[in-house]
């Protein structure tokens, strides 16, 4: 018997195998050892809406927001899976971060897997680098008026990131490693920029959205391109830097 919940969540795309939704930042995919304070995970909310057991199929960090896909029973989550697994999808993200980047770039950079302290705490193996990369485009820039460090003025850049792996925290380390750290990133980023979007901006949620994504449809074959628009601070940013163009 499912729990009834109240909280409704934004359906991007449904049918009879797929279900996608546009996750909230803070949001859990399900539940975790690291944050057992939590009551809310998308994947018991969304079964609840719509009264049938969901199966994901990739994740989303907690503090990023977007499209995340499921599958509606369990031949489909293992085709799905699969593709996610061989690369075969495509992730399309919009990322605020520090500093002016290049115009656009790739980077190359292994990863160490990342153990969870509380649920890794009986491997003894040391992990060992993957190979990771990551593509991305600058859409747009802003300076602003105020003081950060030794700098009497800020400058940030809208990117469109595409990681062609899919390495845990892959985009937010990626970013730390070009030394353009991700805006409200509270484990990778630049402690005085979020002080800055946190007091100036209001904005207490990591600048990273999972804006779209194509997959292949598990039956019919056919590709599939899901979007989620950007939440309300999110929106609220882009009008303040006339990014408003990138919004939609």
């Amino acid at each position: 018997m499912l729990s009834k919940s109240k909280e409704i969540l934004e359906i991007l795309y449904q049918d009879k195998y797929l279900i996608a939704i546009n996750k909230p930042s803070g949001l859990l995919v399900h539940r975790s050892p690291i944050d057992k304070h939590e009551t809310r995970f998308a994947i018991q909310i969304l079964r609840d809406q719509i009264g049938q057991y969901v199966y994901p199929v990739h994740r989303l960090d907690k503090p990023t927001s977007g499209v995340l896909l499921f599958a509606l029973d369990k031949d489909s989550a293992s085709i799905m899976s699969e593709q996610f697994k061989s690369h075969t999808t495509q992730k399309h993200y919009l990322a605020v971060v520090r500093g002016y980047t290049a115009s656009k770039g790739v980077i190359n950079h292994p990863l160490k897997e990342k153990f969870d302290k509380i649920s890794d705490k009986y491997r003894s193996q040391e992990p060992k680098a993957k190979d990771a990369l990551t593509h991305y485009t600058r859409l747009a820039t802003v300076e602003l008026p105020y003081a950060v460090g030794r700098y009497n003025s800020s400058r940030y850049s809208l990117l469109h990131v595409r990681p062609e792996t899919g390495r845990k925290h892959q985009i937010r380390r990626h970013v730390k490693h070009i030394s353009h750290h991700l805006i409200c990133d509270t484990k990778y980023g630049r402690g005085e920029h979020n002080r800055l979007f946190r007091e100036e901006f209001k904005c207490h949620r990591m600048l990273l959205h999972a804006q779209r994504l194509d997959i292949t449809h598990p039956f019919t074959k056919e590709s599939l391109t899901i979007e989620a628009p950007l939440d309300d601070t999110f929106k609220t940013i882009f009008k303040i830097f006339a990014w408003e163009n990138y919004s939609q």
